[in-house]
């Protein structure tokens, strides 16, 4: 039986504060396989995002060249959510996923931002039924989040020009896009 991690985010975009949640997931042995799963229409946000779904999802594809490829062979960006027309919730996602991973345990990786929002989260009793949370520790906040020294790193800071913190790959496109003018 394999532990197939889901790390869902708007990754809009993508940056080293990710890389290194991915890197510290298999570092760690905490799953077998990751899916990346760029947010259709994020719902908790306050707002939408600024990069397309399409640009996201390129922006995740990109990223994960940058990785290691003993690590990268393990991870794949799955369009699930993006391509799903209205919004997305995540046990839509989890149910869809167990389809395709019927033998395996399910865990599903969430900031402490995003569990301290879990009470709000469509159908979460089928939900925490379904998968393992694997809450990640983020500076700033205190809870039981699993410690992976994680970067203090925030899209909003990229996006606003106040930090640089993407891959080369990530920044490349975010030029050639235009994207995050200020």
């Amino acid at each position: 039986m394999s532990r197939v991690g889901i790390y869902g985010g708007t990754f809009d975009p993508i940056h080293l504060g990710h890389m290194h949640v991915i890197t510290q997931l298999f570092q760690k042995d905490l799953v077998d396989q990751l899916l990346l799963i760029p947010a259709g229409q994020p719902l908790l946000r306050d707002n939408a995002p600024i990069a397309s779904a399409q640009q996201r999802r390129a922006m995740c594809q990109l990223a994960l060249s940058d990785l290691p490829t003993e690590i990268a062979s393990k991870v794949q960006v799955n369009p699930i959510e993006i391509l799903r027309m209205g919004p997305s919730y995540a046990i839509d996602t989890v149910e869809a996923v167990a389809q395709n991973y019927p033998d395996d345990s399910l865990v599903l990786i969430i900031g402490q931002d995003a569990a301290e929002k879990l009470d709000q989260w469509h159908r979460i009793d089928e939900l925490r039924s379904m998968v393992e949370f694997l809450v990640v520790g983020r500076p700033g906040y205190t809870g039981s989040g699993i410690d992976i020294g994680a970067l203090d790193v925030s899209a909003t800071t990229i996006r606003q020009g106040l930090s640089a913190d993407v891959s080369s790959s990530v920044a490349a496109f975010i030029r050639e896009n235009n994207l995050y003018d200020n």
